[in-house]
């Protein structure tokens, strides 16, 4: 079994609920994990100590957390050279337009692209949109970005779109490849 981390990038805290999620999965199969805040790591930490490799996070404003960004640039030849995984959070996901989800799937790739990260597994995975944590003027904007995608606009609840069954599949799928050979650059909504 193999030792994994899972990193992420989280604002609202959805991609770190599907980092953990990714976990629980690892772990029921016998893999060691670790989850990490990709924002806080501890100076002793070592890429090193990790066969696996997931790395994840949300988008703002069509970009993913930049601390996310420069770790993986940071640390890429590691990353290529260990089974790796990219899994991007973002609300456009959850449209029910082609395009919105064209467009989550453009972000991340952006985002490989400008890291130079060529991770053996992608999935794109809707968020949450969490009103009731969103400052003033946050939930004006968000609610004006939902009601023109045809989302809800009660600002009184949280929405979560996030579909698990997906997130699980990707977490199996990735936890297979382990044990066989690398395969390339799928993507999975």
């Amino acid at each position: 079994m193999a030792k994994m981390l899972i990193l992420y990038g989280t604002t609202e805290g959805q991609t770190a609920k599907i980092a953990n999620h990714i976990a629980e999965v690892a772990r029921a199969k016998g893999h060691v994990v670790e989850t990490r805040f990709g924002k806080h790591l501890p100076s002793q930490f070592s890429w090193e100590d990790f066969d696996a490799v997931i790395i994840g996070a949300s988008v703002h404003y069509t970009k993913h957390q930049r601390y996310i960004r420069d770790l993986v640039k940071g640390n890429l030849e590691i990353l290529q050279r260990k089974p790796s995984a990219f899994f991007s959070v973002s609300g456009a996901a959850s449209g029910p337009r082609e395009q919105d989800r064209l467009a989550a799937e453009k972000t991340a790739r952006q985002f490989l692209q400008e890291t130079g990260w060529q991770p053996d597994k992608i999935g794109i995975f809707a968020g949450a949109i969490v009103y009731t944590q969103y400052g003033f003027f946050k939930r004006l904007l968000m609610k004006r970005i939902v009601k023109a995608g045809g989302g809800p606009t009660d600002t009184s609840r949280d929405y979560e779109f996030t579909d698990w069954k997906a997130v699980t599949q990707f977490a199996e799928d990735f936890l297979a490849s382990l044990a066989g050979a690398r395969s390339t650059d799928t993507i999975q909504t």
